[in-house]
């Protein structure tokens, strides 16, 4: 039998002006979540001048588990907070199949303002924001 090993967790900051983009890779779950939350909190305290938009990249994210979507919330109400939209880039099937199953897709991607159009509902319900 083979014993595997987790994928290390990382978690990489960029800032451009108005932009917060946070590369996530590794397995998000109980054991890795508050660095996540932990590393997006402290950036977006450190200069909430002009952030509009906190994106979270998840091209290297290989599992995701409750405790992982709880992080997920947090971000989401901590950049809302700060009237920031989040978006979930580059989203694997392991995530999408997780806001699938709990249905919470629109309430994170939705804009920080609260006001969403069909056509942007479209767009983002496949990923294309």
């Amino acid at each position: 039998m083979t014993n595997l090993h987790p994928t290390e967790f990382t978690v990489t900051v960029y800032r451009t002006a108005g932009t917060l983009t946070v590369r996530v890779a590794g397995e998000l779950d109980y054991d890795t979540c508050d660095g996540l939350t932990d590393m997006v909190a402290r950036h977006l305290t450190a200069d909430q001048a002009g952030l509009s938009d906190v994106r979270l990249d998840f091209r290297g994210l290989t599992w995701i588990d409750s405790s992982g979507l709880s992080a997920l919330l947090t971000v989401r109400r901590r950049a809302g907070a700060l009237g920031a939209t989040l978006h979930l880039d580059h989203r694997p099937d392991v995530l999408d199949r997780m806001l699938r199953l709990t249905n919470v897709l629109d309430h994170l991607i939705a804009p920080a303002s609260g006001e969403g159009t069909p056509d942007w509902r479209r767009r983002t319900a496949r990923g294309d924001a």
